[in-house]
């Protein structure tokens, strides 16, 4: 639990500093959870509950429905996990989040992240600073989504996470990048990443 905390902490810091009371209040907000390969953890129509950080394991956000499914986003190592819009109003998800490998997960709940920001300005400038990145975030990846070709939006991935591919089923990687699986094949014979 303490080197999890740690690592909550570094992730937090570089971007957000906060006082020694308000990292003991927050930091005192988390419980570790692990979770087996392929759990659940939110399903569509349910409303978000938990902010996750994740200590092992590789998570996934997806969108289904009778004839799509698509990949939104994956989280590992040291990120935020969640339905962050979901999490952010409490209305019901229109996303899945599921574990794609056993996870060990620091978890806290809306309701105590709520109190903290109540008590501490600060945690709240840090949770819409947060928020503010993640917006950055996906608004980059709707331009390289609309705009970018297959082998660009490839290059781009393996760029900024060479890993995923060892540790992500192509199938998942594929649809993430919004291309059929036979695409993704052909680039993954014919591309080099440098």
């Amino acid at each position: 639990m303490e080197e999890g905390l740690e690592q909550l902490k570094k992730h937090l810091f570089t971007m957000h500093p906060l006082s020694a009371e308000e990292w003991c209040d927050f930091s005192s907000i988390w419980q570790v959870h692990q979770y087996k390969r392929k759990t659940t953890l939110t399903a569509a129509g349910e409303t978000e509950r938990y902010l996750y950080f994740v200590l092992e394991g590789i998570q996934r956000a997806f969108f289904i429905d009778a004839r799509h499914e698509a990949t939104l986003v994956f989280t590992y190592p040291y990120c935020f996990s969640g339905i962050a819009d979901s999490f952010l109003t409490q209305l019901p998800s229109r996303y899945y989040l599921e574990t794609l490998t056993s996870s060990t997960l620091l978890r806290t709940t809306h309701a105590q992240l709520q109190q903290l920001m109540d008590k501490h300005r600060n945690i709240e400038k840090l949770i819409a600073r947060f928020t503010s990145f993640a917006l950055m975030g996906v608004l980059e990846r709707h331009v390289e989504l609309l705009t970018f070709s297959a082998e660009e939006k490839f290059r781009i991935l393996f760029k900024r996470s060479p890993h995923v591919l060892q540790l992500i089923p192509h199938k998942y990687l594929a649809s993430y990048l919004g291309m059929d699986a036979t695409t993704f094949s052909k680039l993954m014979a014919t591309v080099r990443i440098e």
